[in-house]
């Protein structure tokens, strides 16, 4: 299937571009792509998944809803998801 992987802020600079058409395994969850993403991406290694979860303070977005509240990362992907990755983000 065909995903649109959107990256922002450190992560763009890690994937080299804002988006990146990507072809999945059918049947494949958020943690599988962000788990194969950390392994494809020497930058990325250790940034998305901590113990088998999405690191804290890090938004994962599928079609503009945080999959925190979905299913985490054993939510599901369909053919053209698109699938936003959001650094942690320091302010004040």
């Amino acid at each position: 299937m065909e995903l649109e992987l959107r990256f922002f802020a450190t992560f763009r600079e890690a994937v080299g571009q804002k988006e990146l058409p990507k072809t999945v395994d059918d049947g494949m969850t958020v943690g599988d792509v962000l788990s194969a993403l950390e392994a494809e991406y020497e930058d990325l290694e250790g940034e998305l998944l901590e113990d088998g979860t999405i690191r804290p303070q890090l938004s994962v977005l599928k079609n503009g809803r945080d999959v925190v509240h979905m299913a985490g990362v054993e939510t599901g992907l369909d053919d053209g998801d698109r699938l936003s990755v959001f650094p942690p983000v320091a302010g004040g």
